[in-house]
């Protein structure tokens, strides 16, 4: 009898042993389990498997993507989508206040991104047609942060997420650590448009951008986006303007910098008098997304510049996401941009 168990027993563990192989391969060929993601809107969301067709509803959740090198996954995007280049040549939903739903249901997403800007009545009708749908709307730097692992956790890719948001508080610790440092901490406005001057005041990502790179927001006393009076902005008297890059309804790149340049009304003005007027892309600024770093680094620098400082400052990582090449080619164009970005 105990001759017959251990036969048993022997035949039992060559099966298994036989089997190990197999047995070993099959978490690659078995299909991601289904996981559940808060988003910003407080909506918990079950995602099954790993998205392999995400449509993105906002130029700041195609930079992520992107930057988390999902490029190839996203299937649709709008209008406004012209970062990195390659989101360029994907195909469009329309803009981002005019979703077309039609053209989202057609690419048969598996993940929809949406953002808060978005509206509550389109996401709730994707999702009432059956589309997965997660919507972001981060109020600060540190929500950005988080909606970068939000995205990372939506689309199984978790890893590269929490790499990217590590370079990038790498990369905020270190200009925070420099602007510590400075002498005097100047006064900063930012510039959205001139007619009627309109400005980032407390409560934004500009005014906290501001503080983070050493400087204080000349426009603290408001709250939010808001429009200035010339003698408010002459009495403000700001030490440096940050304004934004476009052309509004036409002339150069830098029309409204030229404008505050020109204006004999501020000539006076401390940023005017002294030249501390710098032009920043406005969807690098604006945009709350993995680029915001490269915002707060550059307006950090223009601080330095304005205080006469030459010192580097310590260096900071680069974020991965868009490439070595690029990143490397990225590094190269900052440190012309800061050079010729004072007018």
């Amino acid at each position: 009898m105990k001759h017959s168990q251990l036969i048993v027993l022997l035949f039992l563990a060559a099966l298994c042993l036989a089997a190990a192989p197999a047995l070993a391969a099959l978490p690659a060929n078995t299909p991601a389990p289904a996981r559940t993601v808060t988003d910003d809107y407080g909506t918990t969301v079950t995602i099954a498997g790993t998205p392999e067709r995400i449509v993105s509803l906002a130029p700041t959740n195609t930079e992520v993507l992107f930057a988390l090198g999902l490029g190839d996954r996203v299937v649709g995007v709008t209008d406004y989508c012209n970062y990195p280049t390659e989101a360029t040549t994907k195909p469009k939903i329309g803009g981002f206040s005019t979703v077309n739903v039609e053209k989202v249901a057609a690419l048969n997403p598996d993940l929809v991104i949406a953002s808060e800007g978005n509206g509550a009545e389109l996401v709730d009708h994707l999702r009432k047609l059956n589309m997965t749908v997660i919507a972001t709307g981060p109020k600060n730097v540190t929500g950005i942060l988080n909606d970068i692992t939000l995205v990372g956790d939506a689309t199984g890719d978790r890893d590269n997420a929490s790499a990217l948001v590590l370079s990038l508080e790498a990369r905020i610790n270190a200009t925070e650590t420099n602007a510590s440092a400075l002498a005097a901490h100047p006064k900063v406005a930012h510039i959205i448009w001139n007619d009627p001057v309109y400005v980032s005041g407390n409560g934004t990502f500009q005014d906290e951008l501001i503080a983070m790179a050493g400087g204080t927001n000349a426009f603290s006393d408001k709250t939010g986006y808001a429009t200035v009076g010339t003698e408010e902005f002459i009495a403000a008297n700001p030490d440096i303007l940050i304004v934004n890059s476009g052309t509004g309804m036409g002339g150069s790149e830098d029309s409204v910098a030229q404008y505050f340049e020109n204006e004999t009304r501020f000539a006076n003005v401390a940023a005017i008098k002294n030249h501390h007027v710098y032009v920043i892309d406005s969807d690098m600024v604006d945009r709350a997304g993995p680029r915001i770093v490269d915002a707060l680094e550059i307006i950090a620098a223009d601080i330095r510049d304005s205080e006469g400082t030459t010192a580097a400052g310590t260096p900071t990582p680069t974020a991965p996401g868009f490439g070595i090449a690029a990143a490397l080619g990225a590094g190269a164009a900052a440190f012309a941009l800061i050079a010729s970005r004072k007018k």
